[in-house]
């Protein structure tokens, strides 16, 4: 018998109450998303406050301007997120339901949506400020890692985004027969928790090099380099961590079972690996022209 981890119970809502006739719920992605820009909120403040990590001891902003910031990245995260996932994964359904792309409350979000939604909020509130807005991006991207950590935990207490089929000893048993039922396999399928691996590569990891960068070495007075750096760990965690992730039903066909976007013979690539590689080479071009720019 195949060695396997049961899925843990715990259910996706932490509490809900009724008011009015209206059902209300708090979800565990619902407080991932909020705790994770309120500790991300402090970690900024308490950076801003340190005038020695920042050239010429001159922080970007002060503590006012960056609860102004954190408004501008609510609605980025959000907007940008919902329309990443419309555009990137669902185009087809949701041109023909206009309507839902506002739904979002029934799920759907893209990181890489969310992402750029950032970017634009994070240039358009710098371009107001009169700042430089990759002073303004290095400080937001060494924050973001505390909230990837929380979301991808919150994706596996969902038993959402789990990984392909898996004989390793940590496989998990994720509930529900689209995550149980395998082509081949007799019985209970167990699936890699991609979203753990991802929570430690993208999350922990990522965040603990960030902090080392900024706090030990100086690196938000490279303009840049702490944005660079956070774009290929980023995008090298996420390449390599699709490996291990199921590809999304919409891009799984008889003819293609690991949902390749673009394939070439036997192999190919997922979205999430199409998406990252201009991630990472968007990321070693900051880093070059933060080192150029330094010397």
């Amino acid at each position: 018998m195949q060695a396997m981890i049961p899925f843990p119970e715990i259910a996706p809502e932490i509490f809900s109450i009724s008011l009015f006739g209206f059902d209300l719920a708090l979800r565990w992605y619902a407080l991932s998303y909020i705790a994770g820009i309120l500790i991300g909120w402090r970690l900024v403040v308490a950076t801003v406050k340190r005038p020695k990590l920042w050239a010429n001891e001159k922080p970007v902003l002060d503590v006012s301007a960056v609860e102004d910031l954190l408004t501008w990245v609510i609605l980025g995260v959000i907007l940008g997120g919902r329309l990443g996932f419309v555009a990137f994964y669902q185009p087809a359904h949701y041109l023909q339901n206009p309507a839902e792309i506002l739904q979002v409350w029934q799920g759907g979000m893209s990181f890489h949506g969310g992402l750029i939604g950032v970017i634009i909020a994070c240039f358009a509130f710098a371009w107001r400020r009169g700042v430089r807005g990759f002073s303004v991006a290095d400080i937001l991207c060494m924050a973001t890692p505390v909230g990837l950590l929380l979301g991808r935990i919150a994706n596996f207490i969902n038993a959402e985004l789990w990984g392909r089929p898996t004989s390793l000893p940590w496989g998990v048993a994720f509930p529900g027969p689209a995550a149980q039922d395998c082509p081949g396999i007799e019985g209970i399928c167990a699936r890699h928790p991609s979203q753990l691996y991802e929570a430690l590569l993208e999350g922990l990891i990522l965040g603990l090099v960030l902090l080392f960068l900024v706090y030990r070495r100086g690196a938000l007075k490279r303009v840049g380099f702490v944005t660079g750096v956070f774009f290929v760990g980023y995008g090298i965690s996420r390449f390599i961590v699709e490996f291990a992730r199921q590809a999304d039903a919409q891009f799984i066909t008889p003819d293609n079972p690991l949902g390749y976007v673009v394939q070439f013979g036997p192999a190919g690539l997922s979205m999430g690996q199409l998406l990252s590689l201009p991630m990472i080479a968007f990321g070693f071009l900051m880093i070059g022209l933060a080192l150029r720019r330094t010397k």
